[in-house]
């Protein structure tokens, strides 16, 4: 009963910028960490960012300092600001959220479909 539906990707020139949003849907309860993942061709899938339900961000090294995680809560969303981006960045991004349905139910984690970025010139 609950989804996480990625949008916001496409074709970017190097340095450019694209702005990803993830809306989570259905039955749920509470959202605890939203993070963004993501996966090129030939590499596995590797995490990208994170948020915490207090707004605690961690980012992967690769990536810090050039992209902003931030979230929604009265929206169930989260996002990722890509700033200067790179070829190297070019991958298919994936929302993921920890959440709970409903207050009888466990927390379980969830994946998006996601969406592709593609940068370059």
């Amino acid at each position: 009963q609950v989804q996480l539906v990625e949008s916001g990707g496409g074709l970017v020139q190097p340095g450019g910028s694209l702005r990803l949003s993830c809306a989570a849907s259905g039955s749920i309860f509470s959202i605890y960490d939203m993070a963004w993942y993501r996966q090129a061709p030939g590499k596995q899938r590797e995490k990208v960012a994170l948020i915490t339900t207090a707004g605690t961000r961690i980012y992967w090294d690769s990536v810090k300092g050039r992209f902003t995680i931030s979230r929604d809560n009265a929206n169930k969303s989260v996002y990722l600001q890509m700033n200067s981006l790179k070829p190297e960045d070019t991958a298919v991004y994936y929302c993921n959220a920890d959440v709970r349905p409903t207050n009888s139910d466990p927390m379980s984690n969830y994946w998006g479909q996601g969406t592709q970025v593609t940068v370059s010139s």
